[in-house]
């Protein structure tokens, strides 16, 4: 039997295909569409996704493909330079197309031993206490112990399982798309800075070879969500702009809304949900994909671990207890985006009040941190202040932190060399090694880089191993 299916082949579903087999489950991903889409989605990673590429030892290969650009600007698109001293070693965002990022980590699944089914759509699901049975539009039928729905916003695992999907409609449409344009460089950038004084919407940057990447408001809402017509997205241009650039020869055209919406839940017995299927929202900020790599990285090692045979026995559960309130904040952050990229006088005040505002360093570091993703604290209870944070990769007397994450097992770092975790170590490395930049004299990482424990003392030490790690080896379950 398979141990996980995964629908979906976007970043969500690649990175938890890799996660599972880091640990060696059997994964089965299965994506409906036959060949990857050539349009970009999205456009790079935020410091908490490069986090977690590094952690897995796959910066370098994005890092040799994007391009690193300053963290100010992001929120609602607010001209703000960067905080300083941000507790992160990636304080950048990386540019780097979705298809790049599709292509990464379907590579990095496959390498790691994932099995891909291209052209596979799946249209029905039962499940019961032991498994989860998937029909295929092609008529044949899977079966597996897991089943996890990263198929999107219109995910069929989200509709079979009858979880509420609850929030906003559209009620703008924004046009976006590759194409070439006649007018000189000079008059595309004039005119979209003038544009841009009062619509955030528009915009038209130079991708190379000759193409931009070109972003309008469009007139009205479509219903059905089809593509615009090239005519349309010129004529979109000119009401917007009073110019189509001369525009021609398009690569691709798509639409996206402002919908708001948040599954109820995101596990229904052996099936879950991650991604776009658990939560979309407008793509202000540029939170989307990286919410979703981020939503694999924590069910990831969870999931494996109940496979395996050792996941303590809340474990599971606590995949939806602590990423659910992290996908409700991003939305509240996009919606708040989205009214301060309004042309609206009430809305246009509030902006140049949050502009002001964002000159105190205070509100800019927590607004860009926010954006970033670094400034998540799960409640893992009572503790030392680093517990239930991701943390920073920091410089050890022999290399960095991240370093030793790339197997995506637990961790020890101890600064003591008076610690044990004898009885765990099939799942937890210990590594006694001193980080000048570390005050604290051991912590505890999980599988994502969250500090489970803080301290050095050992019997406090042990209390915390079970909740994560399971029962000690050789000791009754």
């Amino acid at each position: 039997m398979i141990d996980v299916i995964v629908a979906g082949g976007g970043p969500t579903g690649m990175m938890l295909a890799a996660e599972l087999r880091l640990h060696g489950v059997r994964v089965v991903v299965l994506e409906k569409d036959a060949e990857p889409p050539a349009f970009v989605r999205a456009m790079g990673l935020h410091a908490r996704s490069i986090e977690v590429m590094d952690q897995r030892g796959l910066l370098d290969r994005f890092v040799a493909l994007g391009q690193k650009h300053p963290l100010g600007g992001f929120f609602a698109a607010i001209p703000k330079p960067m905080p300083e001293r941000l507790d992160t070693t990636h304080p950048y965002a990386l540019g780097i197309p979705q298809t790049v990022i599709d292509r990464l980590l379907a590579e990095h699944a496959a390498e790691l031993g994932a099995e891909i089914r291209r052209g596979s759509a799946l249209t029905a699901l039962k499940q019961d206490g032991d498994a989860v049975t998937v029909q295929l539009a092609d008529g044949s039928a899977l079966e597996a112990r897991y089943l996890v729905g990263c198929d999107g916003g219109r995910s069929m695992v989200r509709k079979l399982l009858g979880v509420g999907f609850p929030g906003e409609a559209s009620t703008m449409d924004t046009l976006l798309g590759e194409m070439e344009l006649a007018a000189d460089p000079e008059t595309v950038t004039a005119v979209t800075e003038e544009v841009r004084k009062t619509q955030k919407r528009y915009g038209a940057g130079p991708i190379g070879e000759g193409v931009y990447r070109v972003v309008v408001p469009a007139e009205g809402v479509a219903e059905d969500r089809a593509a615009p017509t090239f005519e349309e997205f010129k004529q979109a241009l000119r009401a917007t702009g009073g110019t189509d650039f001369g525009a021609h020869s398009p690569r691709w055209l798509s639409r996206f809304g402002n919908a708001t919406r948040q599954a109820e839940r995101y596990r229904v017995g052996r099936v879950f949900l991650a991604g776009d299927a658990a939560h979309i929202h407008p793509p202000v900020g540029g939170q989307g994909l990286n919410l979703g790599v981020q939503d694999a990285v924590n069910l990831g090692w969870k999931l494996a671990a109940q496979i395996n045979g050792w996941a303590p026995g809340e474990l599971l559960d606590s995949y939806e207890i602590e990423r659910h309130p992290v996908g409700a904040g991003v939305l509240d952050f996009s919606r708040a985006q989205m009214e301060l990229m309004s042309t609206e006088p009430g809305p246009q005040a509030v902006r140049r009040l949050i502009s002001e505002l964002m000159e105190f360093d205070n509100v800019s570091r927590y607004l860009t941190e926010r954006i970033m993703a670094i400034h998540i604290r799960y409640d893992l209870g009572a503790g030392h202040a680093l517990v239930g944070r991701r943390l920073r990769d920091v410089p050890l007397k022999r290399g960095r932190l991240y370093e030793l994450l790339h197997g995506g097992r637990g961790l020890l770092l101890d600064q003591t060399g008076r610690l044990s975790v004898a009885g765990w170590a099939d799942r937890v490395d210990h590594v006694v090694e001193v980080s000048e930049e570390l005050d604290v004299p051991a912590v505890l990482l999980r599988p994502d880089g969250h500090v489970a424990w803080a301290g050095e003392d050992q019997a406090e030490l042990l209390t915390v191993l079970p909740r994560w790690f399971g029962n000690e080896r050789g000791s009754a379950a």
